[in-house]
């Protein structure tokens, strides 16, 4: 916090050092990189598909490619147009000095924070994936980031863990969650992990199999929530009839298949102190020149607050100037701390409206206070022009509690949204350009059933929440009509 440019240069040059003998280091020639100009304008920004072949080489065994020595286990995340899934590679030195580190730095802060925690008395439930192998990498061990650290975690973190590992690494997401059900429903649960999706679904499941009404019925004692992956304003009313205590703490981390990247070390703000000791070296590219040519791109020296950027990472596993995905934005310089305000390909911009999906997370959680209720998932997609007809938007929603009038509702959606992002405003002025929002609500479990029949249950999986594209959307229609033999 106090010193993030210095630690920032030293481990800009340690990773740089250390790669010098790599394949990509002898192709960039890191032995002549002296400074953070000298490699920006050497080594290219990276995009997944442009690491693909080296990381195929690296699941094959292949040693010394992006990173030292050779890489065994590597973190299934969710695919590209091309791909159904990313493997990331993970060191041990990603493991240790990124993942765990920055765990560490969890309960540091949630200590700081909250000096009258007893986290440490109890066990602590992590929601996590599953590991295993591809019949074509026999050298490389698959799985969800939060099932590799689950595997390979440290015995002094097996001790507070439940359930037991092989327990939390059933590839079979129900059978999973029905033997998490009744382990944890015996045990002095203190802390819980995981994208809040499938959080809901296991305290769903729990309540119900031990006739409960809330989870402090079940875990007295619980008082954390570590929420990460989906931004959690729509979940937090639902949260609070879970865990119905003013003393229960809600702490945001930013964690992924790359790295560990923030964690919310203030509760009455709810933005992520930026971790720059993890052995991640930061780049960021204004939202707006990340499609141009050359766009510029900048470290935290040169950083604004307030202005939305493409986040850049290389690390110690390998990736080099590699395109997260995410966007964020700084709320402080002085220490850094960002918010996630999207995904580079999960905004709608069809119409020069430029949603984000910070906005309808925003909006949905003013239209389900102002109306009561309660909304599981949602997706959106645009409606485009046909014939005369305006364009718009669609939206996708299951809710998990219903308002009393869903076309008010969807009226107050539509102004909240006007409200919070002015291009949209602005494309709705007298419905001149796009037309009121369209919802459909959807019955309770089609998203889960959806999701199950793609193959995308549990751990990092999550509901596509914005897209340019109507593939989701009509993707789930179908789905629904199939169901329902309409």
């Amino acid at each position: 916090m106090d010193k993030p440019h210095e630690i920032q240069e030293r481990i800009f040059r340690d990773l740089i050092s250390k790669s010098v003998q790599t394949e990509w280091g002898k192709q960039y020639n890191f032995a002549g990189i002296d400074s953070f100009g000298s490699f920006s304008k050497n080594v290219p920004i990276s995009h997944y598909d442009d690491l693909k072949p080296y990381i195929q080489r690296m699941m094959l065994g292949e040693k010394d490619v992006l990173w030292p020595g050779k890489i065994s286990w590597f973190a299934k995340s969710s695919g590209t147009t091309a791909d159904k899934s990313k493997f990331i590679p993970v060191s041990p030195e990603n493991l240790k000095n990124s993942h765990y580190k920055s765990n560490w730095d969890v309960l540091t802060i949630l200590y700081n924070v909250k000096p009258d925690a007893t986290i440490l008395s109890g066990k602590n439930l992590a929601m996590g994936g599953t590991v295993g192998r591809l019949a074509n990498f026999p050298d490389a061990m698959i799985g969800d980031i939060s099932g590799i650290m689950i595997k390979n975690a440290p015995e002094i973190g097996r001790v507070a863990m439940s359930p037991d590992t092989d327990t939390a690494l059933i590839a079979d997401w129900n059978i999973k969650l029905e033997q998490m059900a009744r382990i944890t429903g015996k045990e002095n649960i203190m802390s819980v992990s995981g994208v809040p999706t499938w959080a809901i679904v296991l305290f769903r499941k729990m309540m119900e199999m031990y006739g409960k009404s809330n989870m402090l019925e079940i875990w007295p004692n619980a008082e954390v929530y570590l929420h990460g992956g989906v931004a959690f304003d729509p979940y937090r009313a639902q949260f609070r009839e879970f865990f119905p205590s003013d003393n229960f703490t809600y702490l945001e981390i930013y964690n992924s298949s790359e790295g560990f990247f923030g964690i919310q070390n203030d509760l009455s703000v709810q933005d992520m102190l930026l971790l720059v000791d993890n052995e991640i070296f930061y780049e960021f590219i204004p939202f707006e020149q990340f499609f141009d040519e050359s766009p510029d791109v900048l470290t935290i020296r040169d950083v604004e607050l307030n202005k939305n950027y493409v986040l850049i990472i290389s690390t110690n596993s390998g990736l080099w100037r590699y395109v997260v995905g995410d966007t964020v934005t700084f709320t402080n310089l002085e220490p850094f701390k960002i918010r996630i305000t999207g995904r580079i390909k999960h905004f709608i911009n069809v119409f020069g409206e430029e949603v984000m999906v910070s906005n309808t997370d925003k909006a949905v959680a003013v239209a389900c206070e102002k109306h009561h209720a309660k909304i599981a998932d949602y997706t959106v997609a645009p409606v485009f022009f046909k014939n005369k007809d305006q364009g718009g938007h669609q939206w996708l929603v299951e809710f998990s509690k219903e308002p009393g009038d869903l076309a008010a509702f969807t009226r107050d959606l539509d102004l909240s949204l006007q409200q919070i992002n002015s291009d949209y405003e602005a494309k709705r002025f007298n419905n001149l350009a796009l037309k009121e929002l369209e919802l459909v609500s959807l019955p309770k479990g089609t998203f889960y059933n959806w999701m199950h029949s793609r193959g995308k249950l549990g751990g990092q999986n999550k509901v596509p929440r914005l897209s340019n594209s109507r593939q989701f959307v009509d993707e789930i229609l179908s789905f629904y009509n199939h169901e329902h033999g309409k």
